[in-house]
């Protein structure tokens, strides 16, 4: 499923105009990302779930040691900000597939080159096994990264969105090459 949709991006990136609707400016941006962007690899690292929102029983039965890999296109673009496009598959707390594929866009402070910072924001299609058994679903979520060179580490805070789900961080790794 998500080799199929980023083998599809490069046709779909095709269709942007030059109007200035929010679209076509949406479409630009992942235009460049794509086009212009270096390729990086998505190493999904560890689950954090805040122990007072959860039950010990509930805690007793989550993963926290992420395992996955993921794939994306990323770019600084002429503002000095990180844009890109992503997918990803890693095992969720309750040790099934969920997978992931979205854009993500970061404002950052301090030189490109030596240690960096991000704040942002990631717009996204996952899907989980207790979701609808795997009907896509979007989202927005914040992220934040600290950054070496193409190196960096990565978060976000998923919040409650059902019984004993959401209210935890999630980081991941990512590498350019």
């Amino acid at each position: 499923m998500l080799a199929l949709a980023l083998c599809h991006i490069p046709m779909a990136l095709a269709v942007c105009d030059e109007t200035t609707s929010l679209a076509d400016h949406v479409c630009k941006h992942v235009t460049d990302t794509w086009q212009q962007g270096g390729h990086d690899l998505y190493l999904p690292v560890y689950t954090y779930h805040i122990r007072s929102a959860h039950t010990q029983e509930e805690l007793d039965s989550y993963r926290e040691d992420t395992l996955g890999l993921g794939y994306g296109r990323s770019r600084y673009n002429e503002s000095g900000d990180w844009e890109g496009l992503y997918g990803m598959a890693f095992e969720d707390s309750h040790s099934k597939l969920q997978y992931i594929a979205g854009y993500g866009y970061q404002w950052m402070w301090g030189e490109q080159d030596s240690l960096h910072a991000g704040l942002g924001y990631t717009v996204f299609l996952t899907a989980r096994s207790n979701i609808s058994h795997y009907t896509p679903v979007p989202g927005i979520l914040p992220i934040a990264s600290i950054n070496y060179r193409q190196a960096s580490l990565n978060a976000t805070f998923v919040p409650p969105y059902s019984k004993g789900n959401g209210n935890l961080y999630f980081f991941w790794a990512r590498l350019g090459f």
